[in-house]
């Protein structure tokens, strides 16, 4: 495994990874069956991508996948809300190898100046999900045809989830259908727009951090900005606030659980001359440590009433816990980084950055073994990165192909190793 090359400011600049003899060939003709859907697939994901659906209401999306399953030959079926799809492809007793991806968009307007831009105002495929579950339909037929062959030693479930971006979100309804069911390990691809187009980023452990949202809500009598002493004077207060719980929230955490909060919205009052007599901050609550984000909530519900304390401000703390962190297993990220050499080249296989963001993938980690990798969308030569979560995010349509390549020898590789204690054996190609 190799470390990321990046340019002054962080973005990469370079060509398009070439092919080594290091890249190794899928069997049974499914290099050319790839070759020859790409057009198809970049079609899809353009459809998608201009047609969002925000989280819990992927409908259309849900049928466009079921459809093309079906044509396929497959047998997928819907999630109790129809919003999702689970999709099994081989037979018999060997192992069971899922990967998953998300279908939501975010609620985000779309800036770029491009033919599929969004068709939907205010909503956008800004963090990749469309090219998620592109590449998961692309990886269907690929594995359909090797089951045909007889050539797929076990089963592999494709997962279609909704509601990623939200709390709560899908993973635990997939995990209640049944969606983990028999499953021996999982795996996923999330886009990078940090590694270039051809490459991946992998890591063994923590690769995203738990998440939970906060608001402290503060209250008392305002009045006049002349006469201060007679109010509680929220907006001194709520400044205090911001600036003191995460000095002081450091001091009462444990110090092996570093813990990250940061303000994303305050707000008290609309006239300069007029204490109000209400007012919020809003932010997040991040930690790489799964007792950390268990444990903060209780402290800050704790630590906010004495910041404030002497004051008469009345008080009330929200702390909802979103996602718990995402921590690849070894053997897991083992094999797709193993995989990914095979399909990529080793010299494009980096070791990924450590990321502040949430992810509900972890919900199957606690269940299964599995790793997540990133997957490089970024164009050659690029120097400025926009990244997920911004209205003018977009990939180098490239990685489609790129990730359902990597995905295959993923499932072949898999299957023929899986993971010890698991109690299925590899049917050996």
């Amino acid at each position: 495994m190799t470390s990321a090359l990046t340019a002054p400011g962080g973005a990469w600049a370079g060509s398009l990874p070439a092919a080594t003899p290091a890249v190794q060939p899928l069997p049974g003709g499914l290099d050319e069956l790839l070759t020859r859907q790409v057009p198809a697939l970049v079609a899809t994901r353009r459809h998608i991508h201009a047609h969002p659906e925000l989280s819990g209401a992927e409908f259309e999306t849900t049928a466009l996948v079921h459809r093309r399953l079906t044509e396929l030959g497959l047998r997928p079926r819907l999630l109790p809300k129809r919003n999702g799809v689970i999709c099994d492809i081989g037979a018999g007793d060997g192992p069971l190898v899922a990967f998953r991806a998300d279908l939501d968009a975010l609620p985000l307007a779309d800036d770029k100046d491009v033919d599929y831009r969004s068709t939907v105002p205010g909503v956008c495929h800004a963090c990749g999900h469309d090219a998620h579950t592109t590449i998961l339909l692309g990886l269907a037929p690929l594995l359909a045809r090797l089951a045909e062959q007889g050539g797929l030693p076990g089963r592999v479930r494709l997962i279609f989830q909704p509601a990623e971006e939200v709390v709560p979100s899908g993973a635990p309804e997939v995990i209640e259908a049944g969606g983990l069911d028999g499953v021996s390990s999982i795996f996923a691809v999330h886009c990078a727009p940090q590694l270039p187009v051809g490459s991946v980023g992998v890591r063994t452990g923590p690769l995203t951090a738990a998440s939970a949202t906060l608001e402290v809500r503060l209250g008392g009598p305002g009045g006049h900005t002349a006469r201060p002493h007679l109010t509680t004077d929220l907006v001194d207060l709520l400044g205090r606030v911001a600036v003191d719980l995460p000095a002081q929230l450091a001091r009462r955490m444990d110090p092996r659980w570093p813990v990250s909060v940061v303000w994303g919205a305050i707000h008290a009052g609309v006239a300069s001359n007029a204490i109000p007599s209400e007012g919020y901050l809003r932010g997040t609550v991040r930690s790489l440590h799964r007792e950390a984000w268990q444990d903060a909530g209780e402290i800050i519900a704790k630590l906010v009433p004495d910041l404030v304390s002497g004051t008469g401000a009345e008080v009330e703390v929200a702390y909802l816990r979103g996602f718990p962190p995402v921590v690849n297993d070894k053997y897991a990220t083992d094999v797709i980084s193993a995989a990914a050499a095979r399909a990529l080249g080793h010299e494009n296989v980096f070791e990924a950055e450590i990321s502040m963001g949430g992810e509900d993938f972890s919900y199957y980690l606690e269940q299964v073994p599995g790793s997540m990798i990133r997957l490089g969308v970024a164009p050659p030569g690029a120097t400025a990165q926009c990244d997920t979560h911004q209205p003018g995010f977009d990939i180098d349509e490239r990685s489609i192909e790129y990730g359902v390549r990597v995905l295959a020898h993923t499932a072949l590789a898999a299957l023929d190793a899986p993971p010890p204690g698991s109690g299925a054996t590899g049917g050996g190609r």
